[in-house]
């Protein structure tokens, strides 16, 4: 953990809400970006998670440290805005289609495990997670629980419709189908994700089912 990082707090040092409009001059956009570049080199040059500072990153940035305290309360947060801006946007749904909404999620999924083989600094930001408790709490939170929900959203509106089976228990429904591009882009490190279509027939084969025909 970052020892030099401010106390924490429930809002900016004005006293205003994090995630609520405040007067005076708009947050420049310029700023950000020169912020998270900074941690990104930080990290190519071979600071881990843990060694960054607010203060490093700070100045490495070419600002004050009250700048980087005004737009993230605290190191966790500024990396977790980091780490989400290496990683590919989620899909947009149409919500036409539960089916087709499944096979966009399940490929948002490849592309990520693939841009994880292939980006240094992606690989090396979610590896580390694990020695930063606090750092690995905030990513399960607006991270991975934000993912977990639009693939329930989109087994609940394919159980509403009729695409998918209403007598399954619907965590496990979602698991079935979600679970096989998790093991190729998490669990199996060499498993192939080039394909194009593999979303396409992950799902299309849980949908149809696994069992053979009876015989006779």
């Amino acid at each position: 953990m970052d020892s030099s990082t401010a106390p924490a707090r429930d809002g900016r040092p004005d006293g205003t809400e994090y995630g609520t409009p405040r007067r005076g001059r708009p947050r420049s956009e310029a700023v950000d970006q020169a912020i998270m570049d900074a941690v990104e080199r930080l990290m190519a040059g071979g600071s881990s998670l843990a060694e960054l500072s607010m203060e490093g990153v700070a100045q490495a940035a070419g600002v004050g440290k009250a700048t980087v305290y005004r737009r993230w309360p605290n190191k966790e947060a500024l990396l977790i805005d980091v780490v989400r801006r290496l990683e590919e946007p989620e899909p947009e749904l149409a919500g036409e289609s539960a089916r087709d909404d499944l096979v966009a999620l399940l490929d948002f999924l490849r592309r990520r495990g693939l841009a994880k083989r292939s980006r240094w600094i992606l690989k090396a930001a979610l590896s580390q997670m694990g020695s930063l408790p606090a750092l690995q709490s905030l990513y399960q939170e607006r991270v991975v629980r934000r993912r977990q929900e639009l693939a329930r959203e989109v087994v609940r509106r394919g159980v509403a419709s009729g695409e998918f089976r209403s007598d399954v228990d619907l965590d496990l429904l979602v698991e079935i189908l979600v679970a096989p591009m998790l093991v190729r882009s998490v669990l199996w490190q060499d498993a192939p994700l080039d394909d194009p279509r593999l979303s396409e027939l992950m799902v299309d084969t849980a949908m149809q089912g696994v069992a053979a025909p009876a015989a006779g």
